[in-house]
């Protein structure tokens, strides 16, 4: 479809500069994500007549759906491409392919509480004490440069939790001279700790020195024409800017959910087709988010002025309820929401509840309002299927335009609260998947992780277990079990509040 006058302007407007672009729909919902080197161009592609003979039904279906589109800046292209990745995962726009599941990007880690520090590559982000650097969009220049790292701190790379003599005889690192082989007393341990801070203030950017060194050994083997070298060398070079680059944080989502054209008018039509006194000045929308019954959360968003007000919006864990019961689930968080506000006074109460859902979740949250003995809220729900508003003692249900600013802001208000139960839901998944400190063990493997936990139930009560009653378990000897010892004991401080959510 050509373009529309709307996003006519904004291709005017679009800087020659790298960044992420997002691509709505009618509705505002973000339909695809992408990034670009730069964006004029790369967006501007979308809306060539002359280039639409070359598209695949995908693309097609994506542009005909195009009703506007929001960009943001960014300073290079690796910050484009994280940016990218953590809008994909926040937005999961249909249209997007990559980045859909949950890889994430590499990490570089290494615990100061553990005996014999490591580096380590990693995907996941834990609250266990380690230093993380990172993420890193080029993954191969990170493995390089790690490597890297390792020669020049002589660090070791070997995998035991604490080596010993034993494990010094095959290793390759300490026999090449890579490493200074601290597992057999060849150096202090507080001399081998300092290469490690060394290390870390190298992969936190202070690479100079190592940069120029490189530089010159590649100018010296293009003197004497030894061009292989030369090009080791410069690839090793380029594998350290790219990892050592500093890019920015984006700890926050810089993207803000699509907001009216005419918030105002939208509300006044709003407060108009649902018969309300005036119009709503706050609303609040409540939706439920489980998996086959686990980890079941809510989350309450609130719009001020037709706009999203984050300040106030909240989540719940549920705690009342169990199975896959999303009317028990939004009956609690309605009870938990109004319960608080009801003590503040009427002042806090909201102008309108949207609730996502049908009839059945409506009356739960209805039911819920007269025991709190707050009747008077106004509050529909609106279900996706049809986009049809369900009112409380009706029994047919309303349908408005798709094209009504009334109920554009209705679904403004409902996928934001979707949206937001589903991160909830996900961090807490994350969290549970990765909450076992026996994952960070080297070699556990899935087999022995299971039985250990079949034999002791769980880390704490491995925790208290002896070194000859974790030896007993199939799959561990004696050296196995002390190893595994000797690491619950480094971890018991630093993940004593992690074990106490779990």
């Amino acid at each position: 479809m050509p373009a529309n006058d709307q996003i006519r302007r904004k291709l005017g407007e679009l800087p020659h500069k790298p960044g992420v672009y997002l691509m709505k729909d009618r509705f505002g919902t973000v339909i695809y994500v992408g990034k670009a080197r730069d964006l004029r161009k790369r967006v501007s592609t979308y809306f060539h007549p002359s280039r639409r003979m070359g598209w695949d039904l995908k693309l097609n279906a994506l542009v005909e759906a195009i009703h506007d589109l929001d960009t943001y800046t960014v300073r290079t292209e690796p910050e484009a491409l994280l940016l990218e990745g953590k809008l994909i995962k926040e937005y999961q726009p249909r249209y997007n392919i990559s980045f859909r599941d949950d890889k994430r990007f590499l990490l570089v880690k290494v615990n100061l509480n553990d005996p014999i520090p490591r580096f380590v590559l990693t995907r996941l982000r834990q609250e266990d004490g380690a230093r993380y650097f990172g993420p890193f969009a080029h993954s191969s220049s990170a493995r390089h440069t790690l490597t890297l790292a390792r020669r020049k701190f002589n660090l070791r790379g070997c995998r035991p939790f604490t080596p010993g003599a034993e494990d010094y005889k095959h290793c390759l690192y300490g026999h090449l001279k890579y490493c200074t082989a601290p597992c057999i007393g060849n150096i202090a341990l507080e001399d081998y700790r300092r290469q490690v801070v060394a290390a870390c203030d190298f992969l936190d950017g202070q690479t100079g020195e190592m940069e120029r060194e490189l530089e010159e050994q590649m100018k010296k083997a293009a003197a004497v024409e030894d061009f292989e070298k030369a090009a080791q060398f410069r690839d090793a070079l380029d594998d350290l800017r790219r990892t050592t680059q500093k890019t920015k944080k984006f700890s926050r989502m810089p993207y803000t959910l699509p907001i009216a054209l005419n918030a105002q008018r939208d509300l006044a039509e709003l407060g108009q087709v649902l018969q309300l006194p005036f119009a709503p000045v706050r609303i609040e929308g409540f939706d439920i988010s489980n998996i086959s019954g686990t980890f079941a959360v809510a989350s309450m968003v609130s719009f001020k002025d037709g706009k999203p007000d984050r300040s106030n919006y909240r989540r719940f864990r549920i705690k009342t309820v169990t199975g896959q019961d999303d009317f028990a689930c939004m009956a609690e968080s309605v009870r938990r929401r109004y319960t608080r506000l009801a003590r503040e006074g009427p002042g806090a109460l909201p102008d309108l509840i949207v609730i996502d859902g049908g009839k059945g979740q409506l009356n739960a949250a209805v039911a819920e309002l007269r025991q709190l003995g707050l009747p008077q809220i106004p509050v529909i729900g609106l279900a996706k299927e049809f986009e049809e508003i369900h009112r409380p003692g009706l029994a047919e249900p309303m349908r408005l335009g798709l094209e009504t600013g009334a109920l554009k802001l209705l679904q403004r208000v409902r996928d934001e609260s979707h949206r937001f139960a589903n991160t909830y839901n996900a961090q807490l998944r994350l969290k549970k998947i990765s909450e076992s400190i026996l994952d960070e063990f080297p070699g556990i493997g899935r087999q022995r992780k299971t039985a250990l936990l079949k034999k002791f139930g769980s880390v704490q009560r491995l925790r208290m277990a002896t070194v000859e009653e974790i030896a007993a378990v199939p799959g561990f000897g004696g050296k196995a079990a002390l190893e595994l010892k000797k690491f619950l004991e480094a971890r018991t401080v630093v993940r004593a509040e992690i074990e106490k959510i779990g």
